[in-house]
């Protein structure tokens, strides 16, 4: 090939080049998401004919296509309905598996009634098939880790549920500490016998901890020093209770220590709803069709909606269940608490914003400038059985694009 030497040659050339520097790059504002109706769950309300700028990992711009310029070139993403990426506040997710074989069931050891040491990143497998499951029904984000079941069985981490390793899907390696109050904190272990002896030795397990904080030097007690981060208020205590008088108990703890309380389960919560307002504190609550037997025999379908009528933050999660594949779908479960009174925008507030706020995660949960790309994309209304989710987007990557 022959050199451009002339000057004409030259000077396109440099004038190319500088043309190059002017021009936005088309990566710079490459995907768009366009929707009927756009849910950006920032406070607004929702967007008739929306759109979503997307700028490679990033939300650009939001807002309704009159306001909001699409570069030419851009790929656009088409929706009846488009939502922040939804989110599992509570499930065993990735720590249990799909096939429910003692291979892939770690989300809970029950050598020890208290091992707060424990990590929910030590067991996480991002390939696992429920994992992808989940994410086909515009699930990105999921709170994971150790379950109900022992006084305190273990951290809670989130993940992206992308990504083909653990750390190219760690969101947050230790969200919560999972604690257990009631006789499902009393089965699998000789001790603690009652829900008195239970709460004695959580307390004690915690005035040792609190003791060992005065000392000097940090501690070499793995346990300790993750409660120690739970009394600074470095880490939320994420306690699971259902029965009322067991609820009551946790927020005599979380009175007495100071700690930062989550509420998990709560299925008599509809009975103590006033407390738990007055004490400000969120509650993740149980599926709304969880099984009524055992500790949560009494749960309600109209709990969320009693829950938010009373002013406390509610977020609706998966859960854990003997059987496969040990979760639920946090959709699905929203869905039939609309049907029990829960506001619709409120429903899908507890799958997404509120979730993100509770568990202290900035930068998802809803749709504006600055915020992950994780969107869910609906051929119709998403709480509607009829209805699927068509394309997943995880920070600006399309996950799925098959109708689900």
């Amino acid at each position: 090939m022959r050199p451009l030497s002339s000057p004409l040659s030259r000077a396109t050339l440099l004038f190319a080049f500088l043309l190059g520097l002017l021009l936005p790059s088309p990566t710079q504002a490459q995907q768009a998401v366009r929707a009927d109706t756009l849910y950006p769950m920032t406070g607004d309300g929702p967007i008739v004919d929306g759109v979503v700028l997307i700028e490679g990992s990033t939300i650009a711009e939001v807002g309704p296509a009159s306001e909001v310029d699409v570069p030419s070139g851009a790929t656009v993403h088409e929706a009846t309905v488009a939502t922040p990426g939804l989110i599992d506040p509570r499930g065993t997710v990735g720590v249990s598996g799909l096939e429910n074989v003692p291979a892939d069931q770690d989300q809970l050891d029950t050598s020890a009634p208290i091992q707060p040491s424990l990590r929910a990143i030590d067991a996480y497998n991002p390939r696992e098939d429920l994992v992808r499951f989940v994410r086909q029904l515009g699930i990105t984000t999921v709170h994971t880790g150790h379950a109900p079941g022992a006084l305190v069985s273990g951290q809670t981490a989130t993940f992206s549920t992308t990504g083909g390793t653990v750390a190219q899907s760690l969101k947050d390696s230790l969200t919560t500490v999972a604690f257990t109050l009631g006789p499902d904190a009393q089965m699998r272990f000789e001790s603690p016998g009652t829900r008195s002896k239970g709460v004695a030795m959580l307390r004690q397990e915690l005035h040792d901890a609190q003791a060992a904080m005065d000392d000097e030097g940090p501690t070499t007690d793995l346990g300790q020093a993750t409660l120690q981060k739970v009394l600074r208020g470095d880490v939320p205590a994420l306690v699971t209770a259902h029965r009322a008088h067991d609820i009551q108990a946790a927020l005599r703890l979380q009175e007495e220590f100071g700690f930062d309380l989550i509420l998990d389960g709560a299925s008599e919560a509809y009975l103590v709803a006033e407390e738990i307002a007055a004490a400000d504190v969120p509650v993740i609550l149980h599926p709304t069709m969880t099984r009524p037997s055992g500790t949560n025999q009494n749960a309600a379908f109209t709990t969320a909606a009693t829950l938010h009528e009373a002013g406390v933050p509610v977020a609706i999660q998966s859960g854990w269940e003997p059987y496969v594949p040990k979760t639920r779908v946090v959709l699905y479960e929203a869905a039939i608490a609309v049907a029990n009174g829960l506001p619709r925008r409120a429903a899908l507030a507890s799958i997404t914003r509120v979730p993100a706020q509770v568990l202290g995660l900035e930068n998802i949960g809803t749709l504006a400038p600055g915020q992950t790309a994780d969107l869910a994309l609906f051929d119709g209304d998403p709480f509607e059985y009829t209805s699927h989710v068509c394309t997943v987007l995880s920070a600006g990557d399309v996950v799925s694009d098959e109708c689900k």
